[in-house]
């Protein structure tokens, strides 16, 4: 089940499809944000979803899905473009990335109630200045 529901999350991922990936997240899902802090419920992870939409076209590629029990991780690249500056980052201009990255889960039922996002922000920061 865990398998599957992180297969289904980014494969909307990769859709642009934010509806797609919040249907697989329980309401009161935490998210840990990479070198950030956490947030609850799935209404913060559409703002922040919604935010990342507006400054960032990224794709998922070399996606390795892992799951024991109620916990799963998946480890892949991250290609994308970053379209509009984010607050406290380099100005955009369309530069384009890929960077290693992973996400760890933990299903809450028949959802996923826990993302914890990382990846090497200084990785990043050098692709796209």
């Amino acid at each position: 089940m865990l398998r599957d529901l992180i297969q289904d999350y980014f494969d909307a991922f990769n859709r642009q499809d934010i509806e797609g990936m919040l249907s697989t997240l329980s309401e009161d899902v935490q998210h840990d944000i990479n070198e950030g802090g956490t947030e609850v419920g799935i209404e913060a992870f559409r703002a922040f979803k919604n935010h990342m939409a507006r400054c960032y076209r990224e794709e998922i590629t070399d996606l390795v899905i892992m799951v024991e029990g109620t916990r799963g991780a998946a480890e892949f690249t991250c290609s994308g473009t970053y379209l509009q500056t984010d607050e406290g980052l380099p100005p955009a201009n369309g530069q384009t990335y890929a960077i290693p990255a992973a996400v760890f889960f933990e299903l809450k039922g028949d959802k996923i109630g826990r993302v914890t996002s990382y990846y090497n922000l200084r990785g990043w920061l050098n692709a796209v200045t």
